[in-house]
């Protein structure tokens, strides 16, 4: 295959990716370790017949889904759109799968030029845990109340400083981060929790939600949220709900971009701040 020289001629290829995080150690690269962008990686440099770094809108922890996670490579390589797909699909492991590839203008960049991000916490409310969602929900056997949950996350909307629900670990500048949704709903045995921001801080959704189910539990009442935030103190905020529970479910890009939208993005304004 004829290789390109000019550095200018490198052309940005993005994928829409699902993938089941149970048998990962994360999106990350890890030395010894299996990660999604390790896996990611090989197989498209397969495709591009060179190698390919990637990277993605967000980083997810061990154990965390996604729904359709947004990764760009670039590449000297000229490939049809559906040959990313099922090029790449074709040398992947089936816990991981390209849903679609598209090549976007080269100042877009799948982290930087995101203005939202949307996840979702999944929590099977029974007196039993399940033998088949084990590994990509997670379990509370006591009764929750998601009226309780719902009154506790208005507290949360809004601009804030986050620290109370980051990782003690978390590498980002800023404690900020701007809350655009978040919903409490009810669904025969589960209980799911909807959360919109600009961005989220290391382990910060699974943190809010280990919030929401102390809550739902009867264990604090909806104002310990507040209290919680206002802290800006993690020992504060109680447990980290496992991982198993949380999906990374879309990406909001600026209009200019054209990228597929979510019907929950329609709470957004047309501009949002980012942060680092």
């Amino acid at each position: 295959m004829l290789k390109l020289d000019s550095k200018e001629q490198l052309i940005r290829i993005i994928l829409g990716v699902e993938y089941d995080g149970t048998l990962f150690s994360g999106w990350q690269r890890q030395p010894g370790r299996r990660t999604i962008q390790a896996e990611l990686e090989a197989a498209v440099s397969i495709v591009a017949d060179e190698s390919i770094a990637i990277s993605s809108a967000g980083r997810t922890d061990a154990g965390v889904h996604a729904i359709e996670q947004i990764v760009q490579f670039d590449t000297l390589a000229r490939r049809d759109v559906n040959a990313w797909v099922m090029g790449v699909n074709s040398n992947l492991p089936g816990d991981i799968r390209v849903l679609w590839a598209k090549q976007p203008p080269i100042e877009f960049h799948a982290r930087y030029s995101a203005i939202a991000r949307y996840y979702r916490y999944v929590i099977l409310n029974r007196p039993t845990n399940s033998a088949l969602l084990r590994s990509r929900v997670a379990w509370c056997y006591t009764p929750l109340e998601p009226q309780r949950m719902t009154e506790a996350a208005r507290y949360i909307l809004g601009e804030h400083d986050f620290t109370s629900f980051r990782a003690k670990n978390c590498q980002s500048k800023s404690p900020f981060r701007r809350m655009y949704h978040i919903n409490v709903d009810a669904r025969e045995e589960f209980v799911v929790i909807d959360l919109v921001a600009n961005a989220f801080l290391h382990h910060m959704v699974r943190n809010i939600a280990g919030v929401l189910i102390e809550i739902g539990s009867g264990k604090n009442p909806p104002n310990w949220a507040r209290e919680v935030l206002i802290a800006r103190n993690r020992a504060c905020a109680g447990i980290t709900a496992k991982a198993s529970g949380l999906y990374l479910v879309a990406v909001k890009y600026p209009a200019e971009f054209s990228m597929t939208g979510h019907s929950i993005f329609d709470c957004l304004p047309d501009c949002a701040e980012r942060f680092d």
